[in-house]
Order: C-alpha cells, then sequence, then structure tokens
C-alpha cells in the first residue's frame, strides 16, 4: 500500500509540473487569404495576429506562390520602415514553414516591391509554451505510523485459582449414605484420611519455564500481527 501510495505521489507531481498547453499549433497565416496583398487594407494581417495566442513551438505557415511573393524575418526598425536590407531570415519558396523558438515579439515582411508597404507585412507576440502557471506539488502524505500494542505481562493474580468451595456441607465432608432399614450389627468404622485445608489438592502451579516460553511466545505473534498491519 505504501508504495501504491509513493507511486501515485511521484504521478501527481510529474503531472503538476507538465505545462498547460504541451501541442504545438500550425497558424496559417491569413487563413484562406494566404500570404499576399491584402485586399482588405494594410491592417489585414494586425485583425488576423489580435485573434491568436502565439507560443514557443508554434509555426507559422506562409501559403504563397514562388516567385511572386516571399516572407522575411526582419528587426522592428525594418519592420517599421519595410526595408528588406539584411533580413534575419529570408525564404523565396512557398508554402514556409517558420517554428516560433524563443518569446517575444517577431516580424515579417514580403521583400517584393512595394508589398510590404501595401499591408503583407506580419508582428506577433510569442508566449512562453503555458501562460498559466503550474499547479503546486501536492506535499507528500506522511505515511500513519501504528503505536505497537502494548504486551499484556502475567502477573502472580493470573495465575491458576484455587478450588472452589465444596458446594455440600462443609469443607472435607464426605457424603454417607443413609443406613439400611433394620437393624444391624454395629461396626466399629475407621475414620476416612482428610487432606489438610479444604480436603482437595490444588493442581500444581505452572512452573516458571513454562510461563516464560507462553511470553516469549506471545511477544513473537504481537510483533508479526503489527508488521502485518503496517
Amino acid at each position: 500500500m505504501v508504495t501504491k501510495m509513493n507511486i501515485a505521489l511521484v504521478l501527481m507531481t510529474i503531472l503538476a509540473a507538465l505545462p498547460g498547453n504541451i501541442v504545438a499549433v500550425d497558424h496559417i497565416v491569413g487563413d484562406t487569404t494566404g500570404w499576399t496583398i491584402p485586399s482588405s487594407g494594410p491592417t489585414t494581417y494586425a485583425n488576423w495576429a489580435s485573434g491568436r495566442t502565439f507560443r514557443v513551438g508554434d509555426t507559422l505557415v506562409f501559403n504563397f506562390a514562388s516567385g511572386a511573393h516571399d516572407v522575411a524575418k526582419v528587426t522592428k526598425s525594418a519592420y517599421d520602415s519595410c526595408s528588406s536590407t539584411n533580413p534575419i531570415s529570408l525564404i523565396t519558396v512557398g508554402p514556409a514553414n517558420i517554428t516560433l523558438n524563443s518569446t517575444g515579439s517577431e516580424y515579417f515582411i514580403c521583400t517584393f516591391g512595394q508589398h510590404c508597404n501595401a499591408g503583407q507585412k506580419l508582428a506577433i507576440n510569442v508566449a512562453t509554451s503555458s501562460t498559466t502557471s503550474p499547479t503546486p506539488a501536492p506535499s507528500p502524505v506522511p505515511n500513519p505510523t501504528r503505536a505497537p500494542t502494548p504486551t499484556p505481562s502475567l502477573s502472580p493474580s493470573d495465575g491458576p485459582s484455587g478450588p472452589s468451595p465444596s458446594p455440600s456441607g462443609g469443607a472435607g465432608d464426605s457424603p454417607v449414605s443413609a443406613p439400611p432399614p433394620g437393624p444391624v450389627t454395629p461396626e466399629p468404622t475407621t475414620p476416612s484420611p482428610t487432606s489438610p485445608g479444604d480436603g482437595l489438592v490444588p493442581p500444581p502451579a505452572p512452573s516458571s519455564a513454562s510461563r516464560s516460553a507462553f511470553v516469549h511466545a506471545l511477544i513473537m505473534f504481537m510483533s508479526i500481527a503489527i508488521s502485518i498491519m503496517c
């Protein structure tokens, strides 16, 4: 039982330490619009990103036709000015998959002509893999310790009790049968021998050796019972 409880506590600790979101998500940039010059205005991709949460491990999928567009990862200043000089990375073959490996702001543009100035640009903020703090691990539950059961000790009063007095007559009196009817010749009778005390000889008291063996056996039995219960 103790082993199962320890295993359960370890499993609960591992589960509590796991992040709330451990499944990476693929984000299709622009959804059905794809990565192109947006027909709905320069805020198209900003509006698309505002309704999503981006985490480390997620992937951005840029769907575009090769030779018509590209996707460049740039700094914030290059994003603001739509500068294609010295991009951090550049992918010219579509579709392009970019995995988000770090937290913070990420900026992407298309370097073709005036595409960036027409609104083909994307800025996102990447959060950690889990925004919720891990649940505290449960405190280990101490195993209840059973107090040892006291071993009963034998006192002189626990020894065998003396014989109970005879229910009939006085102590040591033997029952006498009634004389047969009719005259009888008196004969001298020999008094029956009487034993000291009540006339009953008490059984011999148990020897100290047998009582010691009984105590040792009882202690051994109680030790085995306690070990099984714990």
